[in-house]
């Protein structure tokens, strides 16, 4: 026990008073001592105020864990406690010193601020009574020393003031657009005028006027084909501005309706989806284009999609009936198995909305057992199927679906499954059983004989009604008219039946399923209390949960998912759609909508690449052999794709670093190659095309053979097309005088979306000479061509096959040979001539010259120049090639006029045809002389 005085001498007269020892006891897991006996301090100046009272305890000692507090003043009560819990393991034991010490006017202590930064935020345009409070104690016991009396902002020019009691109030508006973040110091006072040890610091932040909205998305979201699924809103936040909410909604919806029928889905024509996708064949198309044995549907009004599929418009006044003719072929086998294909948009009817049934099929069947009859309707939301198994014992049935897709006026296909009593309906290859299933045994049954007729139905009854439509409205096959109703209005397209079997749930998810939409994929981590829904066609997707911060995690999750290897590029339009319930409906807030768009960039076009033999000739006799010539023999078929790579960066390189591409080789399908001529069309009675029409047809393809080209289409893989390709022949007849053609082929995939590069087939027929009719000038090809020679380069490409008895050279040749005696006979006249004007221009100046005395070798020169040509000859050599022969005879031309006529003889004794050397020179050369002569 240590004693300790302070205090004023003439009030403070005695010292407080403890006890000189105390024995305690701590538990771990409790902080108060029990002491023994409690901890009381006495002061023989009580009952004076403030001289009396005990202001408190010290404890004396390093690193003592311990704390002693005041309980009382006025009766000095205290404890003891630990400041953190106790290890009785580490430290069984404490001593340490206690002192009491009573109230007293010394200001020992300095303010101490509570917290030493201050940070708040405020909304820009307001002047608030208190932006926050800062606070400052004292540890003095006196009034007078203990208490702050005032506070002081230390910056200067700051647009803020501090009252006494640590208030913080602004002295003008705060906007945004000026300073964002004040930071200033401030200072306490006790009332003995003692300043605080350690001053504070305040941040003021201000923020733009609150407005409850979405917070941190982007309205352009890039998505690259083939990146999986892309999260729409990775950093979105909801702003509540401080209202409190129980229930938020929101609705994410992609339109996705401009792309193709509704979404992407795989850029095949459906003919080859469905191979592709391993549909059975036997399907029937009840709405085809017109022609003269499907009239039909001429009648009917005609658009196009993107994937240049056939799309019928019905207005509501017009139907189609199947003639009786080709009625059987769609009823044929149908009984009570069948699949209803369609794809349907149906059209709101401004004013009318959709009170009335309409009709999209009615049929009447005739089986074995008697008539049948069955129906597909649509009513407001709700799409219903009626079957009547037997019109003579059995009652019909009817089958009914509400789907929010029969009336949202976007594309979707629908496909129903009857295998009765069971009826399966698909939508976007999602199954819905029937909502509802009744008995329809009032109905009054349709007449008994075969019908087919889509877009309406008909009754029996025989009214004064006026029939709407077009003569399609009608059918007098019996000589009694049929009143139509319930005509169907909306757009329809790819309306097949498929009768006595059904698709399969795999094949139809794989024909018609959409292959990009919404997607969330984090369910493992979604909150308590979240809920979140996707409809089948994965376009809108709802979240709902009454977190905020809850939901903000879950919506940033939301992904866009295309799965398509080559997705079809453009915008798809994106809407945020929130509600919110707060707990005060007077002051609840409204969440504007956001708006943005996903941007599918164009995909890495895969590149088509035809490669072979692109230039051969072959004798006329193969040509006309039964099976031709094959075209290409040695094509060969590749596809790749190029991407971009970002180049390496080399440690020792400080230049700049650029992407390349690179090109990468896949497997792929093809769906149409088409060979096609250059100039004029194949003369079907000299020459044709030949391909084996079986292979086709056991690979599932088709084949379009006419005299501008031939076509092969349908999807199959890249190997199939070349070995059909290579069996294509070129065939032609004999004694046909055909001497070159040239081919382009070309190949497509994803229904001509991607094509390739245009390879181009030059052939060359070659003659036996002695079989064709030739030019007076040139004779038998035995007199030039020798079969012992080598062809000349420009032929090196050609496969120039001939036998030993019938020498062969292809028109080309001919051509050439043709150009080259021209042009040298055109040479050896301007030769001559130019000799000639040179001979008359030195005999003219001949005479004066010697009459002025010139020297006489003066004339001796110009007569040195005159040129004997009575025989001059030049031998060419007919295989070689233009500029050759230009070559040669300018060589010879310059020799023979700069070396006169000293070799004239020499050389016309070596070149007589009398020569025993010439006659191997006879097969392979032409002579011509210079008095304008030939001879071969």
């Amino acid at each position: 026990n240590t004693l300790f005085l302070t205090g004023s001498p003439k009030t403070n007269k005695h010292k407080p008073w403890i006890e000189a020892e105390y024995q305690g006891i701590v538990m771990e897991n409790d902080n108060t001592v029990l002491l023994n006996p409690p901890l009381f301090a006495l002061d023989k100046d009580a009952p004076l105020r403030y001289a009396g009272e005990i202001c408190g305890f010290r404890i004396h000692g390093a690193g003592v864990p311990f704390e002693a507090v005041i309980l009382d003043k006025a009766t000095g009560e205290g404890l003891i406690r630990a400041k953190e819990p106790v290890d009785c393991e580490a430290h069984k034991e404490h001593t340490f010193t206690i002192q009491a010490y009573d109230l007293n006017d010394v200001n020992e202590f300095a303010p101490v601020f509570v917290e030493k930064l201050y940070r708040v935020a405020v909304t820009e345009g307001k002047l608030y009574d208190r932006i926050l409070r800062v606070e400052a104690i004292d540890g003095d016991c006196s009034p007078q020393y203990s208490q702050i009396c005032y506070y002081e902002i230390l910056t200067p020019n700051i647009p803020f003031l501090i009252d006494n009691d640590g208030n913080i109030e602004n002295t003008e508006k705060l906007q945004y657009s000026g300073d964002r973040l004040y930071k200033f110091t401030v200072t306490a006072y006790d009332c003995g005028k003692k300043r605080a040890s350690d001053d504070a610091e305040v941040e003021i932040q201000v923020k733009p006027t609150c407005k409850p909205s979405w917070q941190g998305w982007n309205k352009r979201i890039e998505y690259t084909p083939g990146a999986g699924s892309l999260a729409l809103f990775p950093s979105i936040h909801l702003e509540t501005c401080d209202e409190p909410l129980w229930n938020i909604q929101a609705t994410v919806e992609l339109q996705t309706n401009h792309v193709a029928k509704g979404c992407d889905r795989d850029n095949y024509s459906e003919k080859s989806l469905r191979k592709l996708c391993g549909a059975a064949s036997g399907e029937i198309d009840l709405l085809p284009v017109p022609s003269p044995t499907a009239n039909w549907t001429a009648r009917l009004s005609v658009h196009y999609s993107q994937d240049s599929s056939l799309i019928y418009w019905f207005n509501g006044s017009q139907a189609a009936q199947v003639p009786a003719v080709n009625g059987p072929n769609a009823h044929e086998g149908l009984s009570d198995h069948f699949t209803l294909s369609v794809w349907m948009k149906h059209a709101v009817v401004p004013g009318k909305g959709r009170r009335e049934e309409e009709t999209v099929i009615c049929s009447t069947v005739q089986s074995e057992d008697g008539y049948s009859h069955y129906s597909l309707a649509v009513h407001g939301c709700r799409i219903a199927f009626l079957y009547w198994p037997l019109l003579e014992s059995s009652r019909p049935v009817k089958f009914l679906w509400k789907l929010e897709q029969v009336c949202d006026d976007e594309w979707h296909h629908y496909a129903l499954n009857l295998e009765f009593p069971t009826v399966t309906l698909y939508v976007d290859g999602v199954s819905y059983d029937p909502a509802l299933i009744h008995d329809n045994g009032l109905i009054h049954p349709p007449r008994r004989e075969p019908s087919l007729m889509i877009g309406a139905c008909w009754t029996e009854e025989k009214t004064k009604e006026k029939i709407k439509g077009s003569e399609n409205s009608t059918d007098s096959v019996q000589g009694d008219p049929l009143s139509i109703h319930h005509y169907f209005h909306g757009y329809l397209a790819g309306f097949t039946v498929r009768p006595g079997s059904l698709e399969s749930r795999e094949v139809i998810e794989c024909l018609y399923a959409c292959r990009e939409g919404l997607d969330y994929s984090d369910f493992d981590s979604l909150g308590k209390g979240m809920k979140v829904h996707v409809n089948p066609s994965q376009s809108l997707l709802t979240l709902e949960g009454d977190d905020v911060e809850t939901f903000n995690h879950a919506i940033q999750h939301v992904a866009y998912m295309n799965s398509l290897r080559f997705a079809t590029p453009g915008v798809r339009p994106l809407r945020l759609t929130t509600s919110v319930k707060c707990f005060s409906e007077e002051s609840c807030v409204s969440i504007p909508d956001v708006e943005g768009y996903v941007v599918v960039l164009q995909p890495d076009a895969p590149q088509i690449l035809l490669s072979g033999n692109a230039h051969f000739a072959h004798p006329a006799s193969d040509f006309e052999a039964p099976d031709g010539v094959p075209l290409f023999p040695n094509l060969q078929i590749t596809c790749s794709i190029s991407h971009q790579v970002e180049a390496k960066k080399d440690e020792n390189w400080h230049g700049t670093v650029t992407d390349t591409r690179m090109s990468d080789e896949i497997v792929h399908n093809l769906d149409g190659c088409e060979i096609s001529l250059v100039g004029d069309d194949l003369d079907p009675e000299r020459e044709y095309l030949l391909l084996d029409g079986a292979l086709l047809q056991q690979r599932g393809l088709e084949l379009v053979n006419t005299s501008a080209y031939l076509t092969i289409t349908g999807v199959e893989s890249i190997a199939v097309y070349e070995e059909i390709l290579r069996q294509v022949s070129y065939h032609i007849n004999h004694g046909a005088a055909l001497y070159e053609r040239k081919f382009h082929l070309s190949c497509t995939e994803m229904n001509g979306r991607y094509s390739s590069n245009e390879f181009t087939v030059e052939v060359n027929v070659l003659h036996n000479m002695n079989r064709a009719a030739h030019p007076n000038h040139i004779l038998s090809s035995q007199q030039f061509v020798h079969r012992g020679h080598h062809l000349p380069p420009e032929l090196s490409g050609h496969s120039l096959a001939s036998g030993p008895n019938n020498p062969m050279v292809p028109s080309a040749a001919t051509v050439i040979i043709v150009v080259c005696v021209g042009f040298l006979a055109l040479m050896v006249i301007l030769g001559i001539l130019r000799i000639h004007s040179l001979h008359r221009r030195g005999v003219g100046q001949e005479v004066p010259g010697a009459a002025e005395g010139e020297h006489p070798s003066a004339g001796g020169k110009e007569s040195d120049m005159f040129w004997d040509d009575s025989a001059l000859t030049i031998i060419v050599n007919p295989m070689e090639s233009y500029q050759s022969c230009q070559d040669r005879a300018a060589e010879s031309g310059e020799g023979r006029a700069s070396e006169g006529m000293e070799d004239e003889d020499d050389s016309t004794d070596s070149e007589t045809p009398d020569s025993p050397d010439s006659n191997d020179m006879d097969d392979r050369h032409i002579i011509g002389k210079s008095d304008g002569s030939h001879r071969y």
